[in-house]
């Protein structure tokens, strides 16, 4: 039997790679900005009625777990299937002026957008598709009612993506999603798992982008 579930989704706080002109490393950590960014969206899940922590083994998403499991006495549980996007490896922490670099992330991108194409290690979009479609049968098939994960912002997009344009969903389409939304660091996203008036359970988007814990 289908049940209703809320999942709130949070982007981890900035990392030191966020704002330089580098190609993010895969487990580059918090920043000093991204620590007092910790700070506020613990302080804000501390009002959340939530179960669990499920976080990405990634060291900036972490690191942001680890701050609201610390503020709410909440256990944390890692997994692999909300790690960022994968870039492939040779692009780990180079500079955007880099040639080579920047020709390795062209084909990377490519791979977005043609069958079958693979770059190096990089995700392409079947792999990342793939897992956001197993992520979200994950997260629906477990037992609480209202898990809180700490990803990334292109896999959060891609999961959302997903929902709203479905399995029809295009290489043209995700490429349209990514370039018309963002997320702030440690933004909320929020997901239902409901039924609603003469519809089956489904996933639904409730909140994208929270982040009113910055207002002052």
């Amino acid at each position: 039997m289908s049940r209703k579930k809320t999942v709130y989704i949070v982007r981890h706080g900035q990392s030191l790679d966020n704002p330089l002109p580098v190609f993010q490393a895969y487990d580059s950590p918090l920043s000093d900005k991204g620590k007092e960014q910790t700070r506020q969206i613990a302080e804000r899940a501390s009002h959340l009625n939530f179960d669990t922590i499920i976080s990405s083994p990634q060291s900036r998403a972490k690191e942001t777990a680890e701050a609201i499991a610390l503020a709410t006495g909440k256990r944390i549980e890692i997994s692999d299937l909300f790690i960022e996007r994968f870039t492939p490896t040779s692009l780990n922490g180079v500079p955007y002026a880099d040639p080579t670099a920047q020709a390795v992330w062209r084909e990377w991108e490519k791979s977005l957008e043609t069958p079958g194409m693979k770059v190096e290690d990089g995700e392409n979009f079947d792999d990342i598709v793939g897992r956001a479609d197993r992520a979200l049968a994950f997260l629906r098939a477990r037992d609480e009612d209202s898990p809180l994960v700490v990803s990334h912002g292109h896999f959060i997009r891609t999961m959302v993506a997903r929902i709203m344009l479905g399995p029809n969903m295009t290489r043209a389409m995700l490429r349209r999603f990514y370039e018309l939304t963002s997320l702030e660091n440690t933004a909320i996203t929020v997901l239902q798992y409901k039924d609603a008036f003469e519809e089956d359970f489904r996933w639904r988007l409730w909140t994208l982008n929270d982040h009113a814990h910055f207002a002052e």
